[in-house]
């Protein structure tokens, strides 16, 4: 599981595939100097959002040394939901074929979650 630090404050733990999916796309908005919302699954159930803005500092941080192969069905996905009134929302990956411009995750690599509040995302209580 690697972890995104939005603006200093608490790690949010997402395995390294999504993380990754979630960097070109929140990288992509945030280097248009466009801002929106970003909700997910909470881990224990509902939903956490927060503001993206260009002026806040994001930080990823992965598990693995490796790049996981990139779905360009999934960023899209991700970049139109971006768009809403409701913004970035953690959508399931969506199943993918073989074209070109698409990259599949080897075999057992990944299992797509069914809806979108199976994706898995773990975030540390603070201890007060």
């Amino acid at each position: 599981m690697g972890t995104l630090t939005y603006d200093g404050g608490t790690p949010i733990e997402f395995d390294d595939r999504t993380l990754a999916h979630l960097q070109v796309v929140i990288g992509a908005k945030l280097r248009r100097g466009e801002s929106c919302y970003f909700t997910w699954p909470a881990p224990e159930g509902g939903r956490t959002t927060i503001w993206m803005h260009p002026t806040l500092s994001l930080r990823y941080d992965y598990t693995a040394n490796e790049m996981p192969a990139l779905n360009r069905a999934w960023i899209e996905r991700l970049t139109q939901s971006s768009f809403g009134p409701g913004g970035l929302v953690l959508l399931a990956e969506p199943e993918t074929v073989d074209e070109p411009g698409h990259q599949k995750a080897p075999e057992g690599e990944h299992k797509a979650p069914e809806r979108e509040h199976d994706v898995r995302v773990r975030v540390p209580v603070a201890s007060r």
